[in-house]
């Protein structure tokens, strides 16, 4: 499968990444934490690993590492703004649960 992202998203990235002056794309990846077992990592990706996985959806390239990916494939990125509050959100069809306070995922 793969990695996508919303229109939102996409805006998003592109506009961050023009700032910055640099980089390639996207980073995404978890990490082991919480009380769930898994937490997102999202960065922008300066330099691409040799076993990194590709992926490109409206013009923006996403870096996964091969072992996150196991955990992320068909996950879908957004990026919301609700207020004076805006992150990116993850529709991640392998999760089964997440904790009470939304910090991390269980798959």
């Amino acid at each position: 499968m793969s990695i996508s992202l919303t229109t939102s998203a996409a805006e998003r990235v592109r506009s961050h990444l023009a700032i910055r002056g640099r980089g390639l794309g996207l980073r995404l990846g978890i990490k082991t934490t919480g009380c769930s077992g898994y937490s997102y990592v999202i960065d922008y990706a300066d330099t691409a690993a040799p076993d990194d996985l590709v992926f490109e959806d409206q013009g923006v390239r996403v870096y996964v590492d091969p072992a996150s990916f196991a955990v992320l494939d068909g996950t879908k990125v957004d990026f919301v703004r609700q207020g004076l509050n805006e992150s990116f959100q993850f529709a991640n069809p392998n999760v089964k649960a997440e904790c009470g306070c939304g910090e991390s995922f269980t798959v």
